[in-house]
Order: structure tokens, then C-alpha cells, then sequence
């Protein structure tokens, strides 16, 4: 079969798998990917500290707020109802609430920032720890009301600006096959297709086997959404420096849907495997524990995987950033900066690696419940 027909299938049906996969993660990550950050803005926290730096010690010591690197680091890398851009600019963003009385629809620009409570059609909200509670009549905040926070947060912006930006990039390049069919690649066209030859050629068909094409457009969808995410998330400014691979939710959803697709294609062998092991019968009611526990273990571990090699990624560069200010002097700057150069082009390679190992090992679980007895 010609090749760049093969494609040219193969990228369509990756944005379709995109659309759907998108669909049902912003859904769950909407749902679930609610942190625990202070809502107090980060840049104010920098900024006094800044001005310590800077030569502002006519205040007295006990007066100096004190730089927490601890709590600006996890804001930093938290969801948040607000991007923040520098200084005191943010964009608020909206908040869709599902609660006994109706759904509400309002921006959060009318917390101020969670020092200020919201008086909707239904209840009266407030603002605590970046969680949308329902405050009572007494001003409390009332924990058994039941709220569902669908809200569009940063990092569901953030992962929408990816998916943006995923379609313009694929539909340019299936555009592209159809116009140039039987020519050389051209433009984004020749940038992606090593790419994507390479996730057939050396993840799909050696995991796989001969059914490598049924998973092609999941595969694809794994490793180019991971991957462009991870690109963004380096960009310190707008619309990048989400930290959405970082957001467990998220992380679980994808591993999540790893888990469907290599149990529903599971054939009899597999099943066989983990309910009628070839052990003896005194061993069969362990194994079949084993097993089960490896079903869920093995998606458990990509979740992991990803979610911490990036939060972790984020933590070093802010933790190295943060010097300059726990030290109070600009000497520590050129160290630090040197030092955070070097961190982030190591983030760039691992952008790259943490898409290559979840999308290979979802290959190897895919060919372990396909592959055929022997």
C-alpha cells in the first residue's frame, strides 16, 4: 500500500481519536483537577520580596514579610480559577458550578482574588484554597453542601490552547497529503511524518504485531498530546506555563483510558492468563490476585510516571528561581539563572522522553492483551 496514503489515513483518524479523547478528558479534568493552592496572588508574594532584594531595608526586620518558597512554588504549579500573566495582570477565567439549586455561570473576577465572597442566583460562594465553596446564611462556609466545579481552570485552558494548536498542526499536514499525493513532503508535512513513522515503525509494529493499525490513532493521540502539553508548559509567559501533565487528574484519565482499550481488546489468552493460570491449583487463588493487582498496577504506573517527572521537573527550575530570593542578594542570580538554563533544556528532552515511554508502554500492554498464543 503506498505510504503517504497509509498516512494520510492514519493522521485523519488521529484527529478524530484527538476530538474524542479531548472531549471526554476536559470533562474529567473540569470535574477533578480542583488543587489546593493558596489564592493568594504569587506575583504579590515575589514582589515584596523583590523589594527586599532590590535595597528597601529602611524597614525594620520584624516588619519584612518572608519569602515562602514552599507556597509560591505550589502555586506556581497548581491549577488555578485565574492565570496570572505578570505583576498584578490576570485573566479571570470562568466558573460553572453544578449545585442543588441550578447551574451557575459567572467569572472568577468577581472573588478578587478569593478576598471577596460571590452572591449568585442560587447560593453565595466563596473562594477557599482555589476551591468554590457554598457559604451559609451564618457566613460560614457550609461543607455539606454539595457543589460540582466544572469550571474552565488554567490548566483546562491551557489543554484546550493545546488541542488548538494540535488541530491546526494535523489538519494542515492531512491537507498537505491530500493536495501533494504521490509528491516528497513538504513544510509541517516533512517536520511530523519521521515522527509519526517512527511511532509505527519502532513502537506500534515491534509491540504490537500485525494488528498495530487498529491502535495507530490512539497511539498517535497519546504521544502528540502528552508531548505538545509538555512544550507548552515550558513557555514561562501566555498562552504557556500550565503545568497540565502535571495535574494527577489528568494523568489518571489518560492512563485511564490505556486501561479500557487493552482490556477490551484482550483476547482469550489474556484472559486465560489472568483467571486460569498454568500453576498449580493450591497457587491459583494467589495468582489470580497477582494478576489482577498487575491489571490495575500497570496503567497505576503510567499515571505515576508522568504526573511526577513533570511536576517534579516544574519544582526544580521555580526551587532554583527561588535562591535568588530566600538569599536576599542579585550575586546568586547568575548561578541561579545558569543553573535554571540548563534544567530547562534537560525539561525539553524529557517533554520528548515522557511522551516516548507512555506511548511505548501502551504499545507493550496493547500487544501483551493482543498477542496470540504461540
Amino acid at each position: 500500500m503506498d505510504c503517504n496514503r497509509v498516512l494520510v489515513s492514519k493522521v485523519k483518524k488521529v484527529i478524530v481519536a484527538f476530538t474524542l479523547l479531548i472531549a471526554f478528558l476536559s470533562v474529567k479534568v473540569d470535574a477533578f483537577a480542583q488543587s489546593d493552592s493558596a489564592t493568594v496572588p504569587v506575583d504579590s508574594v515575589v514582589a515584596k520580596s523583590a523589594q527586599a532584594v532590590s535595597g528597601e531595608h529602611g524597614v525594620a526586620e520584624h516588619g519584612k514579610e518572608k519569602f515562602e518558597p514552599t507556597k509560591v512554588i505550589m502555586e506556581h504549579i497548581a491549577d488555578s480559577h485565574m492565570w496570572h500573566f505578570w505583576g498584578h495582570t490576570s485573566m479571570p477565567l470562568p466558573v460553572i458550578l453544578y449545585t442543588a439549586g441550578g447551574i451557575e455561570f459567572f467569572s472568577s473576577a468577581h472573588f478578587h482574588h478569593g478576598e471577596e465572597d460571590y452572591v449568585g442566583a442560587h447560593n453565595t460562594y466563596r473562594l477557599v484554597h482555589d476551591k468554590v465553596k457554598v457559604v451559609g446564611a451564618n457566613g460560614q462556609v457550609d461543607e455539606t453542601a454539595s457543589v460540582l466545579d466544572f469550571s474552565i481552570t488554567k490548566n483546562v485552558a491551557a489543554m484546550f490552547i493545546a488541542i488548538f494548536v494540535i488541530l491546526l498542526v494535523f489538519i494542515s499536514i492531512a491537507n498537505s497529503y491530500k493536495k501533494r499525493v504521490g509528491k516528497s513532503p513538504k513544510g509541517l508535512q516533512s517536520f511530523f511524518e519521521p515522527v509519526i513513522l517512527f511511532i509505527r515503525d519502532d513502537v506500534a509494529k515491534p509491540n504490537i504485531g500485525h494488528k498495530y493499525a487498529k491502535f495507530m490513532p490512539y497511539l498517535l493521540t497519546v504521544f502528540f498530546f502528552i508531548l505538545f502539553n509538555n512544550l507548552l508548559g515550558l513557555v514561562p509567559i501566555f498562552p504557556g506555563g500550565a503545568n497540565v501533565t502535571g495535574n494527577i487528574a489528568l494523568t489518571f484519565v489518560m492512563a485511564f483510558g490505556t486501561l479500557i482499550i487493552v482490556n477490551l481488546n484482550g483476547n482469550k489468552y489474556y484472559w486465560k492468563h489472568i483467571f486460569l493460570p498454568n500453576v498449580p491449583f493450591w497457587l491459583w487463588p494467589l495468582m489470580v490476585v497477582v494478576e489482577i493487582v498487575g491489571v490495575i498496577s500497570k496503567p497505576f504506573a503510567l499515571m505515576v510516571r508522568l504526573f511526577a517527572n513533570m511536576t517534579a521537573g516544574h519544582i526544580i527550575v521555580l526551587s532554583l528561581i527561588s535562591l535568588i530570593f530566600i538569599f536576599e542578594t542579585l550575586a546568586i542570580a547568575p548561578v541561579s539563572v545558569a543553573f535554571v538554563i540548563f534544567m530547562d533544556v534537560l525539561e525539553l528532552l524529557v517533554a520528548f522522553l515522557q511522551a516516548f515511554i507512555f506511548t511505548l508502554l501502551t504499545a507493550l500492554f496493547i500487544g501483551m492483551a493482543v498477542e496470540e498464543h504461540h
